[in-house]
């Protein structure tokens, strides 16, 4: 928060005795408050996972918010689907990666369904299958991939190869240092053939895990959703922390920064991501193509017939 000033007055006046008025600063981007900044060290546990940065007041508003970002991102998802039939070749990618419960299935309900789910490509990545496992570790996530106009949603992604991988010592650690890298320069091709790569990371504290959890466990409605393996993957919690310490930091970049998510509020990280996607998509500004045809012409012999 800004000091006060004790009461001194800045700033000349204008003619009349009016003080000038200063032009009030520009908010600043969402995407800048939660980027991940590049070779930063990173301390997880100084990340507070019921935070609200900028959002809006309570869940009230932030459902009311995010509703209110749905048509504009409508918009902007037809126009880059339109753009793509005129030859662009952009597309965005969502990388959403999270302890269990974190959110993702969650996001891809609440924010993904405000988007077309015809232009969408949404991928879960499971365990490797044998077939998988008979290639290098980013060939399922090349096959994943959107085309031209679409926005990609990866439910975990090739990040998995550092983290469950590290955690559970599935391979060496000398290859497994070689995959950061390997990672990088994979993403900064994407960028390089007009994917905007948007990877979020959701913060989720180790007691709303625990508070998640057993409210599946508490509603048979929601036993479907539990995994007896979700326990033992619990008692791993500072392992994958580290893990993922390691992963934001070494895998921020220029190309394909990492944004850290609070997950604790599920109304908040909806509305971030949101918020986040629509940055993303202003910036790319994607227009309808023209028309290659002659429109009075057809509208023309339209009305005649």
């Amino acid at each position: 928060m800004p000091k006060k000033d004790g009461g001194k007055k800045h700033g000349g006046k204008t003619g009349g005795g009016r003080k000038k008025r200063k032009a009030p600063a520009p908010e600043p981007a969402l995407r800048d408050l939660l980027r991940v900044p590049e070779g930063e060290r990173i301390d997880l546990a100084a990340y507070d996972a019921g935070a609200t940065p900028a959002g809006p007041a309570d869940k009230t508003a932030g459902l009311a918010a995010t509703t209110a970002l749905g048509p504009r991102l409508a918009e902007l998802q037809e126009r880059l689907y339109a753009a793509s039939t005129a030859g662009d070749r952009r597309r965005l990618l969502l990388v959403l990666q999270g302890m269990d419960t974190s959110g993702k299935g969650g996001t891809v309900k609440h924010v993904i369904g405000l988007f077309n789910p015809s232009g969408c490509r949404i991928h879960a990545f499971k365990a490797p299958t044998r077939e998988e496992r008979n290639h290098p570790f980013l060939w399922r996530v090349v096959r994943a991939l959107p085309q031209a106009g679409e926005i990609g949603i990866f439910d975990r992604s090739h990040y998995e190869d550092v983290l469950v991988a590290r955690v559970r010592e599935l391979v060496p650690r000398r290859l497994l240092g070689r995959r950061y890298g390997q990672i990088n320069r994979f993403e900064k091709s994407l960028a390089e053939d007009g994917v905007t790569v948007v990877k979020v990371f959701l913060h989720l504290s180790y007691e709303e895990q625990r508070a998640r959890l057993l409210a599946r466990l508490d509603n048979p409605e929601k036993h479907w959703k539990f995994d007896p393996g979700d326990i033992e993957e619990r008692t791993l919690w500072p392992a994958y922390q580290q893990a993922y310490e390691l992963v934001l930091e070494r895998c921020s970049t220029d190309e394909a920064p990492w944004y850290l998510v609070p997950a604790d509020h599920k109304w908040y990280r909806n509305w971030a991501i949101s918020k986040l996607l629509l940055e993303h998509l202003e910036e790319l500004d994607p227009r309808y193509p023209p028309g290659d045809f002659d429109v009075k012409e057809y509208r023309a012999r339209l009305l005649a017939t």
